[in-house]
C-alpha cells in the first residue's frame, strides 16, 4: 500500500502505540513491521486471531504470558556447523523450549472453547514440546548461563582441585602477609589478582626482602603486588587447572550444541510463533484500552459505515473525544466535507485513513459495533503542507503532484483522502480543478473524501451523481466547534463571524458583507437554515427517545405491580380454594351417609325417602356453588337483566349459579326451585333464575340415577415417585375419591422407598381420612417399604 499514504497518516505511530502492548521486544518490532494488505483471507484470518485471543484474554482464566528470549542470532549460530554457541546462547534456547511448552499446553486446555482452540490451532502445532532437550540444557547450563559441576564427571573432578588448590594458596599468602614487618605491610592488605595471578601488596622498599615476581604496581608507585617463590609453584597449578577446565567446558558447550542442532528449524518455528502470539497479544491489549469493537468487512462497491469512530492517537493522548458516525452507501463515491478551520476535518479524514489501514493490517481499531471497513487495494492521502525549497516545490506544487499520483494509480476499489481541495492558488482556478478532479475520481467508481473551503465546490453534489455533502457542525454562538458531523448539508467557513469576535473593526466587517456575491449569501442563509432545523431536529429526536425511555420504565414497572397483583390473587384463590375442597369433602362425607341411610330405609315411608333425597340434593347444590364459584367466571350482565320476568314450572331457565347454564324448571317450593341441568336435578333460589328459549336440538331422553355413576376403568393404584411432599395432597385426594366413588375396597399408593419423605406425609394424610378404614405397608410381593395399601368400609 502507498508508503507516502500511510506516513501522511502517521500510521507508524499508530503500530508504536501497540507495540508498546507487547510483553516482549521480539514482538513489539513485530507489531511495527505489520502492513496492510489487500488479501481479505489473510485480514479475516488475523482478526479471527485476535477475536480467539481476546476471548481467552476477558476470560476467568485470562491470557499466559511468557517470557519470549531474543534467540535468532543463536538459532542462526546453529546453521553454521564449526559454530560453537555460548552457555549464555544455550540458556536462551532452554528458555525458548519452556515457554513453547507452557504456551503449547495452554493453548491446548480444554477451559477454552472448542472454536477457539480450533482458531489457535496452528500455533499450538507450531510450538515444540522437547522436555527432553530441555532437561539437557538445563542439566548442563545453570541460571547464569554457565556450565555446571556436574556436566561431566572430569569437569566435577578439575573444580574441586582448582578450588582446593587456590584455597591452599590463600592461606599461604595470608601466612606470608602476617610476617611482614610493620613497615613493609600496606593498610588493609589482602590477597588479591592480579593478570589471573594470586599475589599480595607490599610497600616498595620491601621488595628486596620479599623477592618473588611483582605483576603490578600501584597507581602512585608506592605499592608492589608480589607473587612470593613459596606461591608461584601454586599459581602455576591453578593455571594449568584453569586451561584444562576451559578445554573441558568448550568440549561441553560443543557436545550440547551438535545435540541442538538437528533442532534448529523446530526452534526457529517455536521463536516465530511465541512472538506472533505475543502481536495478537499486543493488539488484544490494545482493543480492550481504547474500546475496539469487531468489524464487518465489507467491498469498495458496497461503501463503509463507521460507528463511534475516535482517532487513536488522541486517544492514546488521553484527550477528550468527540466520536463520529459515518456511512456512505453503494451509490455515494464521493464525500464532500466543508467547515470552519479548527472544525475537525482532517483529524476525520486521517481517522478513516487509519481505520482502513490498520484493519487491512490486522489490528482492532477504535469504532463500536455495528461498524463495517471496506477493503481497498490501496490508499492515497494528500494531507498537509508537503512544499520542500530544496525541490523547489510550493504548496500548490506539492499538492498537484499527489493528486497527479492519484489521478494515474486510483482504481475503484482505491480509497482517496484529500485535504483542503482546490487551495494554494486562485480559488475560482482552485474550485475549477478540484470539481474536475472530485468528477473523474467519482466517474471510476472510486470512494474519496475531501475537505474543502471554496462554496463552488459545494455545488458539486448537485451536478455530479455520487457526490455528497457534509459537514462538521461549528456552534455559531460560541465560535466553537462541536465535532459533530452532518451528512448531507454543506458547512460554512464562519470566517467573518470569527472574525468579528477578534474584534476587527465594525466598518471593515460591514464592507466585507457587502462585497459577498449575492449567492454566496443566499446560499450561506439557506445553510444556516438547514443546520437550525437539523439541530430542532435532532433536540425533538432526544426528546421522543427520553419519552420513550420513560414510557418504557413505567410500563415495566406496571407489569412488575400486575406480575405481583397476580401472584397474590393466585395466593388466595389458592386458599380459598382449599378452604373450599375441605368443606366440600366434609359435605361429600354427609351425602354418602344420606345414602345408607336411605339404603338402609328403604321400608320406611315416601315421606322418609323425599327428605333424604331433598337433603341430597341440597348438599349437591352447594357443592356444585361452592365449584362454580371458584372455577368459572362471573355470570354475564344480560343473564341478571333477565329475571324480573314471570317463571312458572316447566319454563327453560337460566342458572346464575351455574355460569348461565340452561335447565328445566321442575318444581317451585317457597322461594327456591328445583332445576334439572342435563343428568343433575338442583334445587336453587328463584332470583338466580332466568327466563330463556330452549335449545333447538331435540333433548336426549335422560334416566335418573341414584347416586354417581362409577367410571370405566377405575383406578386401583397411584404413582407419586418423582414428585415432592407439597406436590402429592391433590392427587392423593383425587385418587381417593375416585376410589369411594366405584366402591372399591382397596387401593395401592406407590411412593418408593427414597428418604421415606413421601411415605410419611401419605400416612399423615390417610390418618385423617375418615373414609379409610386402615392402611399398611406393602407386603414383600406388593412392593414391600415403597407401597401404601389403603383399605375401605
Amino acid at each position: 500500500m502507498n508508503s507516502h499514504a500511510l506516513n501522511v497518516l502517521e500510521f507508524p505511530r499508530v503500530l508504536d502505540v501497540v507495540a508498546g502492548r507487547a510483553s516482549s521486544e521480539l514482538g513489539a518490532e513485530r507489531v511495527r513491521s505489520l502492513r496492510p494488505t489487500s488479501e481479505r483471507s489473510w485480514i479475516e484470518r488475523e482478526h479471527s486471531r485476535v477475536a480467539a485471543v481476546r476471548s481467552i484474554s476477558e476470560s476467568d482464566n485470562g491470557w499466559a504470558t511468557v517470557r519470549i528470549p531474543n534467540a535468532t542470532e543463536a538459532i542462526a549460530r546453529l546453521s553454521v556447523q564449526s559454530a560453537v554457541l555460548a552457555g549464555t546462547d544455550l540458556l536462551l534456547l532452554g528458555t525458548l523450549l519452556g515457554s513453547s511448552r507452557a504456551m503449547r499446553t495452554f493453548i491446548g486446555s480444554e477451559k477454552h472453547p472448542a472454536v477457539v482452540r480450533a482458531v489457535l490451532e496452528t500455533f499450538r502445532l507450531a510450538l515444540a514440546d522437547e522436555q527432553s532437550v530441555e532437561r539437557m540444557i538445563s542439566g548442563a547450563i545453570d541460571d547464569d548461563g554457565n556450565v555446571r559441576d556436574e556436566a561431566s564427571p572430569l569437569l566435577r573432578k578439575l573444580r574441586r582441585e582448582l578450588r582446593g588448590t587456590e584455597s591452599d594458596l590463600v592461606r599461604l599468602l595470608e601466612r606470608l602477609m602476617s610476617r611482614l614487618e610493620s613497615h613493609q605491610q600496606v593498610p588493609d592488605m589482602s590477597v588479591t589478582l592480579r593478570n589471573g595471578r594470586l599475589v599480595i601488596p607490599i610497600r616498595r622498599e620491601a621488595r628486596s626482602a620479599i623477592g618473588g615476581i611483582v605483576h603490578d604496581t600501584s597507581h602512585s608507585g608506592a605499592t608492589l603486588f608480589v607473587e612470593p617463590p613459596a606461591a608461584v609453584e601454586a599459581g602455576n597449578r591453578i593455571r594449568e587447572l584453569e586451561a584444562e577446565e576451559s578445554e573441558e567446558v568448550e568440549r561441553i558447550l560443543a557436545e550440547l550444541t551438535d545435540s541442538l542442532r538437528p533442532h534448529a528449524p523446530m526452534l526457529a518455528t517455536s521463536l516465530d510463533a511465541l512472538v506472533e502470539l505475543d502481536t495478537l497479544y499486543a493488539r488484544v491489549r490494545y482493543a480492550g484500552e481504547f474500546r475496539c469493537e469487531p468489524c464487518d468487512l465489507t467491498s469498495p462497491a458496497d461503501g463503509f459505515a463507521v460507528f463511534d469512530g475516535r482517532h487513536p492517537l488522541l486517544l492514546a493522548q488521553g484527550i477528550a473525544v468527540v466520536p463520529f458516525d459515518l456511512a456512505m452507501d453503494g451509490h455515494e463515491r464521493t464525500l464532500l466535507i466543508s467547515g470552519p478551520n479548527t472544525g475537525g476535518k482532517t483529524v476525520l479524514l486521517k481517522s478513516l485513513g487509519l481505520f482502513s489501514a490498520l484493519t487491512q493490517s490486522g489490528v482492532p481499531v477504535p469504532v463500536g459495533k455495528g461498524t463495517s471497513i471496506a477493503i481497498f487495494d490501496d490508499l492515497f492521502a494528500d494531507i498537509g503542507d508537503e512544499q520542500s525549497i530544496e525541490s523547489s516545490l510550493s504548496t500548490f506544487s506539492a499538492h498537484v503532484r499527489n493528486l497527479s499520483e492519484v489521478l494515474r494509480a486510483a482504481s475503484s476499489s482505491s480509497l482517496v483522502l484529500i485535504d483542503e481541495l482546490g487551495s494554494g492558488t486562485d480559488p475560482v482556478e482552485g474550485a475549477a480543478l478540484g470539481g474536475a478532479i472530485l468528477e473523474n475520481l467519482t466517474r471510476r467508481g472510486t470512494i474519496s473524501i475531501a475537505t474543502t473551503h471554496l462554496g463552488a465546490l459545494k455545488e458539486l453534489a448537485l451536478e455530479v451523481p455520487g457526490i455528497v455533502n457534509a459537514s462538521l457542525q461549528f456552534d455559531a454562538v460560541a465560535l466553537a466547534p462541536t465535532y459533530r458531523l452532518i451528512k448531507g448539508i454543506p458547512g460554512r467557513s464562519y470566517g467573518i463571524s470569527i472574525a468579528r469576535r477578534l474584534h476587527l473593526p465594525d466598518d471593515v466587517l460591514e464592507r466585507a458583507e457587502q462585497r459577498l456575491p449575492e449567492g454566496e449569501r443566499d446560499v450561506s442563509a439557506l445553510v444556516a437554515s438547514l443546520e437550525k432545523r437539523d439541530e430542532e431536529l435532532k433536540k425533538l429526536e432526544e426528546e421522543a427517545t427520553v419519552r420513550s425511555e420513560d414510557l418504557s420504565s413505567r410500563a415495566a414497572r406496571i407489569a412488575e405491580r400486575e406480575k405481583n397483583v397476580r401472584e397474590r390473587e393466585r395466593e388466595f384463590e389458592k386458599g380459598a380454594r382449599r378452604d373450599a375442597r375441605q368443606y366440600l369433602l366434609d359435605a361429600r362425607a354427609e351425602v354418602e351417609k344420606a345414602i345408607a341411610e336411605l339404603l338402609a330405609r328403604t321400608d320406611e315411608s315416601d315421606a322418609a325417602v323425599r327428605e333424604a333425597r331433598k337433603r341430597i340434593e341440597e348438599l349437591a347444590e352447594s357443592q356444585a356453588t361452592a365449584i362454580d364459584a371458584l372455577e368459572r367466571p362471573e355470570p354475564p350482565d344480560q343473564v341478571t337483566a333477565g329475571r324480573a320476568g314471570k317463571i312458572a314450572e316447566g319454563d327453560w331457565v337460566t342458572v346464575a349459579t351455574l355460569g348461565g347454564k340452561k335447565g328445566k324448571l321442575l318444581e317451585i317450593r317457597e322461594g327456591s326451585g328445583v332445576v334439572s341441568v342435563g343428568s343433575i336435578k338442583l334445587t336453587v333460589p328463584l332470583k338466580t333464575l332466568a327466563t330463556t328459549q330452549p335449545d333447538e336440538r331435540p333433548q336426549d331422553l335422560r334416566v335418573p340415577v341414584r347416586g354417581e355413576l362409577p367410571e370405566l376403568a377405575p383406578v386401583r393404584e397411584v404413582d407419586l415417585r418423582g414428585m415432592r411432599a407439597n406436590e402429592i395432597e391433590d392427587i392423593v385426594m383425587q385418587a381417593l375419591d375416585a376410589a369411594v366413588r366405584n366402591d372399591l375396597k382397596t387401593m395401592t399408593i406407590i411412593h418408593g422407598k427414597g428418604t421415606g419423605a413421601l411415605r410419611e406425609r401419605v400416612n399423615e394424610m390417610l390418618k385423617k381420612e375418615s373414609r379409610v378404614t386402615n392402611f399398611r405397608m406393602g407386603a414383600w410381593n406388593e412392593g414391600g417399604t415403597g407401597v401404601t395399601v389403603v383399605e375401605f368400609a
